[in-house]
């Protein structure tokens, strides 16, 4: 056996493990749920800084901006539901 076919193979058992503890290791909610904490929570700003540093006020402004973008998408959504006569 070579060395192609041996990564080749590795690969594979890598990328069944990988989908294999995807699938059982977390429910499709657990994962949206992360995805949503890490998104208000700003951890995409979390070492955007020049030298891997994170700058304050761009880590509280994204997080303020991200709520009320949401706060704003509610309001929308109720005011919606409003003219259409479900509430």
């Amino acid at each position: 056996m070579n060395d192609e076919e041996r990564q080749r193979e590795a690969r594979e058992a890598l990328e069944r493990v990988r989908r294999d503890t995807e699938a059982v290791g977390s429910s499709a909610l657990a994962r949206m749920s992360r995805q949503a904490q890490e998104h208000f929570g700003a951890r995409d700003a979390v070492g955007a800084g020049e030298d891997g540093g994170t700058d304050p006020i761009e880590l509280w402004g994204r997080r303020i901006g991200r709520a009320l973008s949401l706060v704003g998408v509610v309001i929308l959504g109720l005011w919606l539901l409003i003219q259409l006569g479900m509430l």
